[in-house]
């Protein structure tokens, strides 16, 4: 009787925490959705004008987030370094994680290579930075390809660590026979290994776009041309010249958070499966 009674203790606990968590999650989304639709003279001072629903939905702020920000033009930049990251990030990344993964336990210069770029997530952005503005500016790399050789580098830790963890689900036999049926290396990986990392995939393409699609540091910090920015950096170049006009702000927010949120949603299942998988397992 006292071990039920604990577990349902802690059943309830642990209802309880998983319902503020998803107060604190969506509190802030409701306030700025309320926000983004309420005209200026809707809002005052109190808590009760930011929560309270618009007399009219004003669908006006979104066309002006829109126009001051150059969304469309913001939009494409984002859209096209996100794409191109992630799509570098599956193949580069799968190729280092599986070489490593595959030869880490026979050989211990793989594992001290393993050690060496995992360890890579421990350097804060802080210290590359002012090495990396002027580095990129002498090789004429201050701009969207540069920031996407950067991305690649920035998120090489993760993703190798995370495919050389989901390696280990995938059994050496399959490999085995498909060299003794004469298969080389490289068409063992393409035709067995990668389509069997698909959950992996999956994950490494999320993560990498939620980093990507949301950073403004380095798009701030690298790029030269006003051609080039993305919408963060323009969300951010906005809110200094708009940072007092609530509605407007908070429409730019959303529109920045639409195309991400639809991008999870999809592909969520395959984040929890591929973290899961992807540990590190002793």
């Amino acid at each position: 009787m006292k071990k039920t009674h604990k577990i349902g203790g802690t059943n309830v606990l642990l209802t309880v925490l998983l319902f503020l968590g998803c107060l604190m999650v969506l509190f802030p989304l409701y306030m700025t959705v309320m926000i983004a639709f309420k005209s200026p003279t809707e809002m005052t001072n109190d808590i009760a004008g930011a929560l309270s629903f618009p007399s009219t939905w004003n669908f006006s702020n979104f066309s002006e987030a829109m126009r001051v920000t150059n969304f469309w033009h913001s939009l494409g930049n984002s859209f096209l370094i996100t794409a191109v990251t992630i799509v570098l990030a599956v193949l580069l990344h799968s190729m280092a994680g599986y070489a490593i993964g595959r030869n880490m336990a026979r050989k211990k210069g793989y594992k001290l290579i393993y050690f060496y770029i995992v360890s890579g997530m421990f350097v804060p952005f802080a210290i590359l930075m002012m090495p990396l503005v002027k580095q990129t500016a002498i090789m004429g790399l201050d701009n969207r390809l540069g920031v996407i050789i950067l991305y690649l580098v920035f998120y090489m830790p993760m993703n190798v660590m995370l495919y050389s963890g989901y390696l280990k689900n995938v059994p050496l036999a399959m490999e085995e026979a498909a060299n003794i049926d004469g298969a080389s290396t490289w068409k063992t990986y393409w035709t067995i290994i990668f389509p069997m990392m698909k959950p992996m995939h999956a994950t490494v393409a999320v993560l990498t776009a939620l980093g990507t699609w949301n950073d403004v540091m380095t798009p701030l910090v690298i790029m030269s041309s006003s051609e080039d920015t993305t919408l963060p950096l323009a969300q951010l170049n906005f809110q200094t010249q708009f940072g007092t006009n609530y509605n407007l702000a908070f429409a730019s927010y959303l529109l920045a958070l639409i195309p991400i949120l639809i991008f999870y949603i999809f592909c969520q299942k395959q984040i929890i499966g591929g973290i899961a998988n992807g540990a590190v397992k002793g």
